[in-house]
């Protein structure tokens, strides 16, 4: 079964180690509105969590550098033994 949520960016943290090599850390929580039907299907009531991720990436950098307090959709779907590599 594949799993649709919907997550908000609420924190963004730069950490360093001996100046040489910088990460960056995102912090999402998930978000619920009960009239949003969207909503209701991932959770009856609001939801609680956290997805704390740490990238060096360039790309994912900068595509959620600026951006909290945006909504972002995270799928979890199952890896199949074929898929994994």
């Amino acid at each position: 079964m594949n799993v649709r949520a919907k997550f908000m960016l609420q924190e963004h943290a730069m950490i360093g180690h001996g100046g040489a090599h910088i990460y960056h850390t995102f912090v999402f929580r998930p978000q619920y509105d009960d009239s949003i039907p969207e909503d209701q299907r991932f959770a009856t009531a609001t939801p609680t969590g956290e997805l704390r991720i740490s990238v060096d990436n360039p790309a994912v950098i900068a595509a959620w550098t600026d951006r909290q307090g945006k909504q972002f959709y995270l799928d979890f779907t199952p890896v199949e033994a074929s898929d994994a590599v």
